[in-house]
């Protein structure tokens, strides 16, 4: 079995715009690229996890979503980078399209695409890392058994988010660079 990383989309691997519906706002972080290669060449699989509320709400399709993804690993692929798979929940429990309202175990925090990728890519959750920018990231990582990092590049540092009560990540740095430096001396270290 293989460890992976995990990571949340909007705020740490591309800049957070709040909800996502044009092709042209989406912006990589400009150490995105390095940090992926650095993944890989270390061996970790690298999988995208993301709440994508948007479609629930009726700003975005699960079509866009996809193409979303589809541009974004043409921009990685530029830079020698790229991402083993793509997970994304379109539910939300006070969804304005009827379909997606409801609270399935695919919508972070709960562990289900972390969960639903460690089955379709035979991943080891104790080896594996979540890295995100929210507390529910790293909810969502303590929940499926990965260890996790707070990242300040996105929505809960700009917004001051608490950690909630008893919740504590592995580290809180700056950006998925620090993330994946972290990350790779603790895979050495052990």
């Amino acid at each position: 079995m293989t460890a992976a990383v995990f990571l949340d989309r909007d705020g740490t691997i591309i800049e957070d715009v709040d909800y996502l519906s044009d092709l042209d706002r989406m912006t990589l972080f400009p150490y995105t690229v390095d940090a992926l290669r650095l993944l890989e060449r270390a061996g970790f699989a690298v999988v995208v996890v993301t709440n994508q509320s948007a479609v629930a709400r009726g700003i975005v399709t699960e079509a866009f979503v996809n193409e979303t993804h589809a541009e974004l690993d043409r921009r990685l692929a530029r830079g020698g980078a790229r991402i083993d798979r793509y997970y994304f929940c379109p539910d939300h429990p006070e969804a304005t399209v009827a379909k997606y309202r409801r609270q399935c175990r695919c919508r972070k925090p709960l562990p289900g695409m972390i969960e639903e990728a460690a089955a379709d890519l035979g991943i080891d959750v104790a080896r594996s890392w979540m890295v995100g920018d929210r507390w529910i990231d790293v909810e969502t990582g303590l929940a499926a058994g990965t260890r996790a990092i707070l990242v300040k590049s996105g929505h809960s540092w700009r917004m001051h988010e608490e950690a909630p009560a008893g919740m504590r990540a592995d580290a809180i740095l700056n950006n998925l660079m620090e993330a994946v430096g972290w990350i790779l001396r603790a895979a050495t270290s052990r």
